[in-house]
């Protein structure tokens, strides 16, 4: 008797063992591959090292969403924001969380959505979108009529989060005319990936271009013009467009899909549409003068926030606008706007802490590029810091702060061209494309559809794992056949 009861344990796992290993052996393998990784990760930031604790924290929590993101199913939102609280409560930085909620961005992206509502509402976004679809005979002749289309906005509006804004509305009524989840998703991933890559095509494409020349002008007097940033940027930018409409179409659509005709509306017989009528006149009017603000702010001053926001306020003004204002607030995607908030404090976290300068620094002793005597091994290797900084400095102007002064003080030991080696950092700081919290373009974009058919985080990483590369491979091979050749040799 006492020999079978002393057996029972071995034989008998406890119950408690025996939920646990019931309970994980039902877990899907991504979200087992998920607490493996975030395990990992806990470890590594608790090994001991010259890193205070505060970045140590910031950079497990940028990590820990990261995997969240991509491996399980948890609203993107709701991840957003415990990583955000993580990054900041323990540290004492309980005001920049709850001010992230004040961001510039965040406005943005509600006047946006109020301003997409409005024109989707009078419907002026269906007059555009049957102009767009109107040309296209299948599904890929649409998404390159997009591309085409996109490219131009970086010498229109100075701004990426600009450019999302405008997109918005069209990219809506797109999705809901061609009633394709799939097609949606792959218009979602190409209209801001152009808007950012299609960036490098002008010096007034994103701040962090102006910051850079000005760097540069203050530490060499040298300068880079608008012409010579257009010769340079414009080739590269169109190349990098092709590249992501080719990449999207072959990652997230079938050969059937891409082929497949889109079937034409048959237009009214009395061609009742030809004129706007008037709330598409006041539609169009507010846009454009938005536009005229997005153009001129270094003369007035008004951040493109706040003129999308006042933008947004006319459009649901009584007896001027298109909308009652209850409609305007319906039309904004709440669970974005916290996502966008978590994700900003996260990203400040990430700044703040001096975490994202660490890396910065030990990139570049790990790299030994000063020691490189290899043109290209060079351009390589710029390419690669420039490129990646986007993981870790979520900022695009804040990435130009911090990476071109470490930049232009290589080229003064090295006897470089500071001004190649800018503008090459300049091109690599554009890729921004991994996570949506590395762009306000993306932000825009997350969920745009409302239905979780949009941008998802998951779909962007897919994305990037492969244009990253390409990328990385573009500008080496812009760099030999096209920037030497042009002026701008290192």
């Amino acid at each position: 008797m006492s020999t079978r009861i002393a057996a029972e344990p071995a034989e008998k796992p406890s119950v408690a063992n025996r939920v646990s290993a019931r309970a994980l052996r039902g877990l899907p393998g991504r979200t087992r591959c998920a607490m493996v990784l975030l395990a990992a990760l806990a470890a590594l930031a608790c090994i001991p090292g010259d890193l205070p604790a505060d970045a140590r924290l910031a950079l497990f929590a940028f990590a820990a969403a990261t995997v969240l993101w991509t491996l399980t199913d948890l609203e993107p939102g709701y991840v957003a924001l415990g990583a955000g609280l993580l990054a900041c409560i323990p540290t004492g930085r309980q005001e920049e969380f709850f001010a992230a909620l004040g961001n510039d961005v965040v406005w943005l992206i509600v006047g946006a959505f109020i301003i997409g509502g409005a024109t989707a509402g009078s419907g002026l976004a269906a007059r555009l979108t049957s102009a767009i679809i109107g040309r296209a005979r299948s599904v890929r002749g649409l998404l390159w009529l997009v591309t085409a289309a996109v490219v131009p906005l970086s010498f229109l509006v100075p701004s990426t989060s600009g450019r999302a804004a405008v997109l918005l509305p069209v990219y809506r009524s797109l999705a809901e005319r061609l009633g394709d989840p799939r097609v949606s998703k792959a218009l979602a991933l190409l209209m801001p990936t152009v808007v950012l890559v299609s960036t490098t095509a002008t010096l007034v494409g994103a701040t962090s271009h102006l910051v850079a020349v000005d760097l540069l002008r203050q530490a060499t007097g040298d300068t880079i013009s608008y012409a010579q940033w257009a010769l340079w940027g414009a080739p590269f930018g169109i190349a990098a467009s092709v590249v992501v409409c080719v990449a999207v179409q072959a990652m997230f659509l079938r050969r059937e899909e891409r082929r497949r005709p889109i079937v034409q509306a048959v237009p009214p017989a009395d061609g009742a549409r030809s004129r706007l009528t008037r709330p598409e006149r006041t539609v169009a009017l507010v846009v454009g003068l938005a536009l005229v603000g997005w153009l001129t702010e270094p003369v007035h001053g008004f951040g493109i926030a706040t003129v999308t926001i006042i933008a947004a306020v006319v459009l649901c003004a009584p007896g001027i606008g298109v909308m009652r204002w209850k409609e305007g607030v319906a039309s904004v995607s709440w669970p974005l706007v916290l996502f966008v908030a978590g994700a900003l404090a996260l990203g400040g976290a990430l700044v703040e802490t001096g975490a994202g300068d660490w890396i910065v620094s030990s990139l570049f002793s790990l790299s030994g590029i000063d020691a490189l005597t290899s043109t290209l091994a060079l351009v390589s290797i710029i390419a690669v810091l420039s490129v990646t900084a986007h993981l870790y400095v979520t900022s695009h102007t804040v990435r130009a702060i911090a990476l071109i002064p470490p930049f232009l003080a290589l080229a003064a030991t090295t006897d470089l061209s500071p001004v190649a080696l800018v503008f090459i950092v300049s091109i690599g700081l554009d890729y921004c494309l991994t996570l949506p919290v590395s762009s306000k373009a993306l932000l825009v974009f997350t969920d745009a559809d409302g239905r979780g058919e949009g941008l998802a985080p998951r779909d962007l990483l897919r994305l990037s794992l492969v244009l990253l590369p390409a990328y990385l491979v573009l500008m080496v091979v812009t760099y030999e056949l096209w920037w030497k050749h042009t002026g701008l040799a290192l």
